[in-house]
């Protein structure tokens, strides 16, 4: 039993950690040395290949291995084939064609946050991407995969997936079925004794809610092992008296501030919003976004989220889909939700979520690659003067909507280190020097149809 729960923290520490860390702030460190993306390409390592694959190239849940960097750059393209999962239907309409205006955008120069100078290209190697697809006013102008990525294979989204539960939840407000000044506890009562008992609906989709959470790995009694437990990352002994589910889990928290005061950017209070979400609506997550986005958004596959022992949907990053239906989705976002010929995301929705937050508390976080930034309804908002917002997770998922330029960019991503530090200051100016270069782009056809 404890061999096996260490092979499983491996994966706890690989998955779950970093996921709970994404987007951290404070300064940028140095990463440790790690193979680079062609040589780390699971694909040209033999990675799970052949019936069966050779022992040395199998990656498993069960004995930690699809923890392990360059591992990950399988495992995070076939989660579903390692963990449980429940099914977001794409419904039965036909799917939305992406009409393609290919445009060379490898090329395209950028300066990163560090000084240096180079391509869209060596970026997009230079941070792992397993994925790109960059829509300009809704075609499909720059597609590439890598390592084990592929058009049609669901990548997990990681804390992409909060901006999903975001815009469920603000779409709900605006039905009337949420009220967000109301107390969490007036839609989960069983919260009242936690952290998020005398917290709102608003400041929970605004991460303005300080629980008591601890993801200290040299402390035994720090939360983040209950977590792990309750959501099944980690197995749990005969003598074992504590939660195990996140419903659970998540009733134990207790707060260290007090709610509206501080970010404090945090995975169990999307889980929160997520139970929300699902006790305003009495169904489950899954059904809720198949119903209100995914059934309309002529999506080619189905969606899926990784599920605990019972069947609960990881609101804070357990989303996994493909990357052309990521883009569908960041478009129908651009068009202030309104895509493949129906209004499928109210337009005061998208209003409501791309004016940002409160950007005094948001810089006191100290996010040092997001200055001026601010957080709505689990979207980070640039304010910059493109009016450009994010959803974003670990290891680089990214999608990056820039409104002026008309531009959505879709990326996934398998980056050795979870946090957005080490992908940010390569990978904001790229997504902003492609959105440049599109918007020059259309000038110079404008000036030829004028001549």
């Amino acid at each position: 039993m404890r061999r096996i729960e260490t092979a499983r923290a491996g994966l706890l520490l690989a998955f779950v950690w970093p996921l709970l860390q994404c987007n951290c702030a404070g300064a940028q460190t140095s990463a440790p040395a790690f193979p680079d993306a062609k040589q780390s390409d699971p694909q040209a390592n033999g990675l799970m290949q052949g019936f069966p694959p050779p022992p040395d190239k199998i990656v498993r849940f069960s004995d930690g291995s699809a923890s392990k960097f360059p591992a990950t750059r399988w495992s995070m393209n076939h989660l579903r084939e390692l963990m449980p999962s429940a099914d977001v239907s794409r419904g039965e309409g036909p799917v939305a064609v992406l009409p393609r205006e290919e445009r060379d955008l490898g090329g395209v120069k950028l300066t990163t946050m560090d000084g240096a100078t180079m391509n869209f290209e060596e970026a997009l190697q230079k941070t792992y991407a397993d994925g790109i697809v960059v829509l300009h006013k809704g075609k499909v102008v720059y597609e590439r995969y890598f390592g084990a990525g592929a058009p049609l294979r669901p990548h997990t989204a990681f804390s992409l997936t909060k901006s999903f539960v975001g815009t469920l939840a603000t779409m709900l407000i605006f039905e009337g079925k949420l009220d967000p000044a109301a107390p969490i506890t007036k839609y989960v009562p069983e919260l009242q004794s936690s952290a998020y008992g005398d917290a709102t609906v608003r400041q929970a989709l605004d991460m303005l809610v300080n629980a008591k959470y601890s993801e200290n790995y040299a402390d035994p009694s720090a939360e983040i092992w209950n977590y792990s437990r309750a959501g099944g990352w980690l197995p749990v002994r005969p003598d074992y008296t504590g939660p195990r589910t996140y419903y659970d889990f998540l009733v134990t928290l207790q707060k260290q501030g007090e709610p509206g005061e501080t970010f404090a950017y945090n995975t169990v209070t999307a889980e929160v919003v997520a139970w929300i979400v699902k006790r305003a609506t009495g169904q489950k997550l899954a059904d809720v976004l198949s119903e209100k986005i995914w059934s309309k958004i002529g999506a080619e596959k189905g969606a899926y989220f990784i599920v605990d022992s019972v069947g609960t949907e990881s609101g804070g990053g357990g989303l996994a889909m493909s990357l052309r239906d990521l883009a569908r989705f960041g478009e129908t976002m651009r068009n202030k939700g309104q895509y493949n010929g129906q209004q499928i995301i109210p337009a005061p929705v998208v209003e409501d979520i791309t004016k940002g937050g409160d950007r005094a508390i948001f810089g006191k976080a100290g996010y040092k690659t997001l200055p001026g930034w601010s957080y709505r309804a689990f979207w980070w908002v640039t304010n910059n003067a493109h009016g450009a917002y994010m959803g974003r997770g670990i290891h680089g998922q990214s999608l990056y909507i820039d409104p002026q330029a008309e531009t959505v960019i879709a990326r996934y991503a398998s980056h050795p280190v979870a946090g957005n530090p080490f992908n940010d200051p390569i990978t904001l100016p790229a997504y902003a020097a492609v959105a440049d270069e599109l918007m020059r782009d259309d000038t110079r056809a404008d000036n030829r149809d004028a001549k």
